[in-house]
């Protein structure tokens, strides 16, 4: 019986499966996971200004978050060839030119991220390397491969 159900089952299961590859939408979640990253720094940098108290829990989930939201950042599946045109994008042209730096800086963003999240900074001055550590690679990769919004 179950073996019967197993078999039943499997065409829905591929079905859904391609349903749901070929709805995906690589500017939307590229945008939806960039979004994010930007909603959890803007949630601590008044930590950085100095407009609130360092939070150690608050900071560590933070970073823990952003490096969940890096290590999603696939190059292959984000940025497909042609996902720079058919929809409203500020990526760059330069992400399909020069895709080897583009993934380099992708690939040294989630290591940093990675080392950032592990690093679980108990103060502010750590707390300060580690954000700067993080945020310097957004504006490297953001100046290199965005285009500025008007």
């Amino acid at each position: 019986m179950n073996r019967l159900i197993s078999f039943a089952a499997a065409p829905l299961l591929a079905i859904a499966v391609f349903s749901a590859s070929a709805n995906a939408d690589p500017i939307k979640d590229r945008q939806a996971i960039m979004k994010d990253q930007g909603k959890t720094v803007g949630s601590i940098t008044p930590i950085i200004k100095g407009e609130k108290p360092f939070d150690a829990a608050a900071v560590i989930a933070a970073l823990k978050h952003l490096n969940e939201d890096a290590q999603k950042i696939d190059p292959a599946t984000l940025f497909p060839a042609g996902s720079d045109k058919g929809g409203e994008t500020t990526a760059s042209p330069k992400i399909w030119e020069d895709n080897a730096g583009f993934t380099a800086a992708l690939a040294k963003y989630k290591k940093d991220a990675a080392e950032v999240a592990a690093a679980e900074p108990k103060d502010l001055e750590s707390f300060k390397v580690a954000f700067n550590q993080v945020t310097e690679n957004c504006a490297a990769c953001h100046k290199a491969f965005r285009i500025k919004k008007e």
